[in-house]
């Protein structure tokens, strides 16, 4: 069975930091460009992070850089997230997805698989 599943999330006060993690089971994930994504209530989805399957170039959203990292550890089958600093509107929905083929890395209809996401709450 195909599956992703996040974990890692939970409540942090600002400034704080979390790491997520997104494991694969079913197929291989570092065939796959992986993406993390976020979505508050009443926004849309945001595309947060990628890393590429082949030479692991890695995209961040402008607002984001110098305090997300992403990270793949192919052994383990798993791609991180590393939120530093954070805020309260970072709080949200965090989803990691993988895709094959993946040209626009903020399209959330490039990637073919979708974990179940997993809540942040930054507040103090």
């Amino acid at each position: 069975q195909v599956q992703l599943v996040e974990s890692g999330g939970g409540l942090v006060q600002p400034g704080g930091s979390l790491r997520l993690s997104c494991t694969a089971s079913g197929f291989t994930l570092d065939s796959y460009t992986v993406g993390w994504f976020r979505q508050a209530p009443g926004k849309e989805r945001e595309g947060v992070a990628s890393i590429s399957n082949d030479d692991g170039d890695s995209y961040y959203l402008d607002s984001l850089k110098g305090r997300f990292t992403i990270s793949r550890d192919n052994a383990k089958n798993t791609v991180y997230l590393q939120m530093n600093s954070l805020k309260p509107e970072d709080t949200a929905v965090y989803y990691c997805a993988a895709g094959r083929t993946v040209v626009l890395r903020t399209d959330p209809v490039a990637y073919d698989y979708w974990g179940q996401g997993t809540q942040v709450t930054v507040s103090s």
